[in-house]
């Protein structure tokens, strides 16, 4: 006897792309956590997901360049798709009304078509650091003038070894944030840098770029630093910019 065929479900009606920011404690929270937190969020929301077909449907939901645990970030973008038509603003309200403190909804649009991950070219990121200022400055003055910096990471098949030069973009000397987290511990003196960083394979990350930083420029070790992404969008090679993705 044949194996039973699994109901095929009806594709989406529509797809809603959401905004939303990392914050506080949870920036602690892994990719994992949070989409079983989304998850929920949706249930008790009551959006009407569109589901997979399969022996095991789920509901459609794509991620895109999620920041690494332990990072902050006010940043980050999925897109869900909907068995029912839904106001996108509608579907902001109801899910900030169940979402967690700290992950915060931040705005939602209706999809205009193609993939969303093709539009998160480039990310800028705040890092913050607790090393001698001047120290830290000839360390950046160091990574920008090599024509690239071999670093290597951990990763799921082992070792590997890349250049986070070329990823770098732009890496400048930033001033204290506007409103610092009230659960960020005390500082210091020390040094607060933005980098941009191109999306490519192999992705590139903040702590790449610190790792660089000590290859090449020497630059002492320290507590943890403090990451947050501040954008991510597409790049604009003529501005130097970073558009936004739901435009």
């Amino acid at each position: 006897m044949s194996r039973p065929q699994p109901e095929q479900q009806a594709p989406p009606v529509q797809r809603l792309r959401l905004r939303y920011a990392k914050r506080g404690r949870l920036r602690f929270a892994s990719h994992r956590d949070f989409s079983r937190a989304f998850e929920r969020a949706l249930v008790r929301a009551r959006l009407p997901m569109a589901y997979s077909s399969g022996f095991n449907p789920h509901p459609r939901i794509s991620y895109a360049g999620a920041a690494p645990t332990g990072a902050a970030s006010e940043a980050e973008y999925l897109e869900i798709g909907l068995a029912e038509r839904v106001d996108p603003a509608e579907a902001l309200d109801r899910l900030r009304a169940v979402l967690p403190d700290g992950f915060d909804p931040l705005l939602v649009v209706e999809s205009p078509g193609g993939a969303l991950a093709d539009r998160l070219q480039a990310s800028r990121w705040r890092v913050e650091l607790g090393v001698d200022a001047d120290a830290g400055r000839r360390a950046v003055e160091a990574f920008l003038a090599a024509p690239e910096v071999q670093v290597s990471r951990m990763t799921k098949k082992g070792i590997r070894e890349f250049d986070a030069r070329g990823a770098v973009l732009r890496l400048v000397e930033a001033g204290p944030a506007d409103e610092p987290a009230d659960d960020a511990p005390g500082r210091g003196e020390g040094l607060i840098l933005e980098v941009w960083l191109r999306h490519q394979e192999p992705a590139v990350r903040p702590d790449d770029v610190l790792s660089g930083l000590r290859r090449v420029g020497d630059l002492p070790d320290s507590a943890p630093p403090r990451l947050t992404r501040l954008e991510q969008g597409t790049w604009d090679d003529a501005t130097g910019s970073i558009g936004d993705p739901l435009g």
